[in-house]
């Protein structure tokens, strides 16, 4: 079941915040697992909006080589060989594909968040947004795409149904960039330092891509105990 399938424009729709970035590799999994765990619970009428997070904020706006990257980060591109073989590993349980040999580029996510905004507006809704989440995570993990380019991220933008000149207009604009900017670091002040972070009705949260039992579990005790937890929130307990 896709986030789009499962989410339902219903004024008792419990609200999950997805707090995550397109490069993020558990970010990746966890969205996956997070559609597991809506499917386990068809009952539960949910609607997911993404929220943008800067998994490394100092990574410069036209992106920067792959190596470099991983240089800086981890000291050496043979370093990250453990941890790349681990995170592949989980990709493919999950029957994803982490192609990690194809990754020449590392971005800076500011304007694919700009992308996952935009695709939930006018009209399209906040399954749009998880189709274009999906789209950006895809090229990416999967088939090595830059999304520091201005080219893939149109194209990209196309295949989830936006008008292409207009968001090659927009690109090219500071339109929303605040905004993303100030919600990202919204979420570190909030003291978010790891993602993926799913937020159950503004009343839970879950860190980390946790198994899809885990987050179907937490969907359902929010989704049941709302009242009661509203209650302790306005308490201070």
């Amino acid at each position: 079941m896709s986030l789009a399938a499962s989410s339902k424009q219903n004024s008792d729709a419990l609200q999950i915040a997805v707090i995550s970035d397109v490069v993020c590799p558990w970010c990746y999994i966890g969205k996956h697992r997070l559609e597991k765990a809506l499917a386990l619970k068809p009952e539960i009428f949910v609607e997911v909006q993404f929220r943008p997070y800067f998994l490394n904020p100092w990574v410069p706006r036209e992106g920067m080589s792959r190596d470099e990257y991983l240089t800086t980060k981890f000291g050496s591109v043979d370093r990250y060989k453990g941890i790349a073989a681990r995170v592949a590993a989980a990709a493919a349980a999950e029957g994803l594909v982490y192609a990690v040999d194809k990754m020449k580029r590392q971005p800076n996510t500011l304007d694919a968040h700009r992308l996952i905004l935009w695709a939930g507006q006018d009209g399209h809704g906040d399954g749009n947004s998880a189709r274009m989440k999906q789209r950006l995570m895809d090229l990416y993990f999967s088939e090595g795409g830059d999304l520091s380019d201005v080219n893939v991220l149109v194209q990209a933008a196309a295949d989830c149904g936006l008008d292409p000149e207009t968001v090659r207009k927009m690109l090219a604009s500071d339109q929303d960039v605040e905004r993303i900017e100030r919600e990202a670091n919204a979420a570190k002040e909030a003291g978010i330092d790891g993602v993926p972070t799913f937020i159950f009705g503004g009343l839970a949260a879950v860190s980390g891509a946790q198994a899809p039992e885990v987050l179907a579990d937490a969907i359902e005790q929010v989704a049941n105990n709302r009242e009661e937890l509203l209650a302790r929130q306005a308490a201070g307990r």
